[in-house]
């Protein structure tokens, strides 16, 4: 986007790329063209510079002290992650509400890939993105009149890939301060490579740098407890990603089959069943909660919802691999990066990632 829904539900929403970039003539269609370029402006004209708000004497003591923190991250993220240094994330902007677009993901009833909107620059990607949450559900209910599953999410923050220089929202002050700068990395990276219509290779790129650039901003902090409570929850993260993951391939394999329509969504009803089983014994276990999953849960679960997850989950042991085989060199590993990128999308997805989920066993 360019947010896990938060761009991950284990530490996250989703992110977006507005329609104003994606489609400055033209593929969008009017009523959405309008929509979206009215919330960026609005956004834009926002912005006040990060240290005009610190020095600010209305500026809350506690608002003052999450920008400095941002501040400090954002140099790290130019001087030693090697991510771009523009004038993004040097702003700070309150949008006066808690998230600042509404993602729409949708899939057929018996598919586990997403829906996709194409649009020139960004190419096609998996969700569509509104900065009206009344509109999100419009466009979201249509879908799913057509048939399609589908979830909307709301999105705390979000990357136009440099073009425009992305404020800090206050909708991104709901995170703590390490998924903040965890944000930062991630939306900084969109910037760094990005590949047209290859949403599962971008945000897994993303996910990648922000968790390794987390990681290491833990340890210049020099907080070992911190580094801990990351990796726990990391670790936790992972759990439930592979149960979604899990469930995803069979329903694929069950889509798969040429078994009547009725048996079919009776198995896919199984399926799903047992994913929430799983999902509340996890929480049981690991003595957390994530709000997304249960908002998921509580609203049934769908294919929509793991087609969002396996877009920003699915490429990244790959990423992980080719990271630790340029010896976690973050300026070689993006070299590979964007020398995979230069290859087929076929190419690229057989090297880092699953072609298709398959089923246990196949």
């Amino acid at each position: 986007m360019v947010q896990m829904l938060t761009d991950r539900p284990a530490r996250g929403a989703a992110r977006v790329l507005p329609c104003l970039v994606l489609a400055l003539v033209s593929g969008c269609g009017t009523t959405y063209l309008m929509q979206a370029g009215g919330g960026e402006l609005q956004v834009l004209d926002a912005r006040r510079p990060i240290d005009e708000v610190i020095a600010d004497p209305d500026t809350s003591p506690g608002l003052s002290a999450r920008l400095t923190t941002v501040r400090a991250a954002r140099e790290f993220a130019s001087s030693e992650l090697h991510l771009p240094d523009n004038k993004s994330y040097t702003t700070y902007a309150d949008i006066h509400r808690p998230y600042v677009v509404w993602n729409v993901v949708a899939a057929p009833e018996f598919s586990v890939e997403p829906k996709r909107w194409c649009f020139p620059v960004a190419g096609c990607v998996a969700y569509r993105g509104y900065f009206s949450e009344q509109h999100a559900r419009q466009f979201a209910f249509a879908l799913e009149q057509q048939g399609d599953d589908v979830v909307v999410e709301g999105v705390p923050a979000y990357s136009t890939l440099g073009k425009f220089a992305d404020p800090v929202l206050s909708s991104m002050m709901q995170y703590d301060d390490d998924e903040l700068a965890a944000t930062i990395f991630h939306e900084l990276a969109h910037q760094l490579i990005y590949v047209p219509g290859d949403s599962e290779f971008n945000e897994a790129f993303a996910v990648t740098v922000e968790d390794a650039g987390l990681e290491r901003w833990l340890v210049h902090q020099g907080n070992p407890e911190r580094i801990r409570r990351y990796r726990d929850s990391a670790a936790q993260g992972q759990q439930y990603i592979a149960l979604l993951s899990t469930a995803r391939a069979r329903l694929a394999h069950l889509y798969g089959s040429e078994v009547p329509v009725e048996e079919m969504r009776a198995g896919k009803a199984q399926i799903l069943a047992a994913l929430a089983v799983d999902m509340r014994a996890l929480e049981v276990r690991q003595r957390s909660r994530y709000p997304v999953y249960d908002e998921w849960l509580a609203g049934g679960l769908n294919n929509a919802m793991l087609a969002a997850i396996a877009t920003y989950y699915e490429c990244v042991p790959g990423f992980k691999r080719l990271l630790a085989a340029n010896d976690n060199d973050l300026e070689r590993f993006y070299a590979a990066v964007r020398v995979l990128a230069q290859r087929p999308r076929a190419e690229r997805h057989a090297q880092l990632c699953s072609a298709s989920p398959r089923a246990p066993g196949d």
